[in-house]
């Protein structure tokens, strides 16, 4: 009998529809494997009816699991306890953070490393959540030969809009005055707007239907997830921000405009499936890991009537007809999939600024970097990322090459016995253009218990980078 592959992920309903496309992939690359999900059953239970073929089990049923041995584990969760049951496990191979004899928690896989090293760390990230569930144990040809289908388009008459009030924090999404304006807005224009919600959402879905003088279909509270995704085949769109339902409606073929504010990143963590839009405000801190400042302001950025505008354009399919447009104030982006097959953001508007920007081209080198430094590919991406991005900004080369100057004499220093514990704000020392390495360091050296093999090992991966740069 084939030994199965085990997935544990014990996160919110979101972090479930975005394992999908690695239990596709499981299945395409280890035919005949079953594929076994632990997961929270108030999500899969609902969710199973789209799910990719998976048997699934409530972490309460674990217990199950001790005498199985699994051909892989892959443990998508952060949670102390995911850690504890991968350690417990028998498997051939496991990726992800798992719990040792010695009572330690350590990360098994580069890709799964890579992805822990981004917390409070993770301006020039250009990989999706999506993608790095599964760079460690899928290749990535499979990848990238997958075909995703774009939104399902709907006729022009009766066309039908979803507002997805809610979010997990408060800053993700917002308020009632800003969906009842646009609500108005939308139904203006001669769609029918329909607001949806969780039970937590019923009263900020009652406030939203008062304030907009009861011009939408409030339906919170009345549809659970496997009833929400079958209305969703009814909606030419849905406008939503970075939230479970999101990803339900685009892993079910709907269109989405996401309203990306607050500390959320749609490089990691927006709509995967391409032909979706992402709208967010033209800040430098955009796309944080937690907001620092004294309120979220990129907020403000979301006029009612400018969204409802883009939203009245994509429930018609007229994408086209937004090429030549513009938000000041916000960037309308839309998902598709680089040369390579992985996630990428792509501005909707022509010869947007956006695309050449420091940040951008940043971003773009160190998705390269990191490709090759980790074994995904060869290294003429990244030089040409390089080139493109000295290129555009000359005086870039000389402070990435003072800053990999410092990092090399504290790696020496440390490999010649000098330092071999460095606080934990040793990644947060450098310049922000080069932490991308320095916060995968830290978790690497870390990882191995700063012993002097893993130093020169960080030596080693320096010298490779600075290769990239021609320095």
């Amino acid at each position: 009998m084939n030994k199965p592959i085990l997935i544990l992920q014990m996160q919110r309903m979101g972090d479930l529809i975005l394992s999908f496309p690695l239990m596709l992939w499981l299945e395409r690359t280890y035919p005949g494997r079953p594929v076994w999900v632990v997961a929270e059953p108030m999500f899969y239970r609902e969710l199973v009816r789209v799910s990719p073929a998976a048997f699934y089990l409530p972490w309460t049923e674990t217990g199950r699991l001790a005498g199985e041995s699994f051909h892989l584990i892959l443990n998508l969760s952060h949670r102390p306890e995911a850690a504890a049951l991968a350690g417990s496990l028998k498997a051939d191979e496991i990726f992800g953070p798992i719990a040792g004899a010695d009572g330690a928690t350590r990360i098994r896989g580069r890709w799964q490393l890579y992805r822990a090293s981004l917390v409070s760390n993770n301006r020039y990230n250009h990989f999706h959540w999506a993608d790095l569930n599964a760079l460690d144990a899928i290749p990535l040809a499979r990848m990238a030969e997958t075909v995703w289908p774009p939104p399902q388009r709907m006729g022009r008459e009766l066309l039908k809009v979803g507002l997805f009030l809610g979010a997990s924090q408060e800053d993700k999404r917002p308020d009632a005055a800003f969906w009842a304006a646009l609500t108005r807005e939308l139904t203006r224009r001669g769609l029918t707007v329909v607001l949806l919600g969780g039970p937590a959402e019923k009263e900020l879905g009652g406030e939203v239907e008062r304030l907009s003088g009861k011009v939408a279909v409030n339906s919170c509270g009345r549809l659970g997830l496997a009833e929400l995704a079958l209305f969703g085949q009814n909606l030419a769109l849905c406008v939503t921000p970075d939230t479970g339902p999101m990803h339900l409606f685009s892993w079910t073929g709907r269109g989405a405009l996401n309203l990306s504010m607050g500390p959320v990143n749609p490089w990691e963590t927006g709509p995967y499936q391409p032909g979706r839009h992402v709208l967010r405000a033209r800040m430098s801190c955009r796309g944080c890991w937690s907001c620092t400042r004294a309120r979220t302001f990129c907020k403000d950025r979301f006029d009612p009537a400018r969204v409802g505008y883009l939203a009245w354009r994509l429930a018609r399919g007229e994408e086209a007809r937004l090429r030549n447009a513009s938000t000041p104030g916000l960037d309308l982006l839309v998902t598709g999939r680089n040369a390579r097959g992985l996630f990428d953001l792509r501005s909707a508007y022509q010869n947007d600024s956006e695309l050449v920007s420091a940040r951008r081209l940043t971003g773009e080198f160190w998705a390269e970097a990191f490709g090759n430094l980790l074994g995904l590919h060869e290294d003429a991406g990244a030089r040409l990322a390089w080139q493109r991005l000295v290129r555009e900004y000359p005086t870039f080369s000389l402070a990435f090459s003072r800053s990999a100057l410092k990092l090399g004499r504290e790696i020496k220093n440390a490999v010649r016995g000098r330092s071999l514990l460095p606080d934990e704000g040793f990644w947060a020392r450098f310049a922000p253009h080069l932490r991308p390495l320095t916060g995968y360091l830290h978790m690497y050296l870390q990882n191995d218990d700063f012993r002097p093999a893993a130093w020169r090992e960080g030596l080693a991966l320096l010298e490779r980078l600075l290769a990239l740069t021609g320095d």
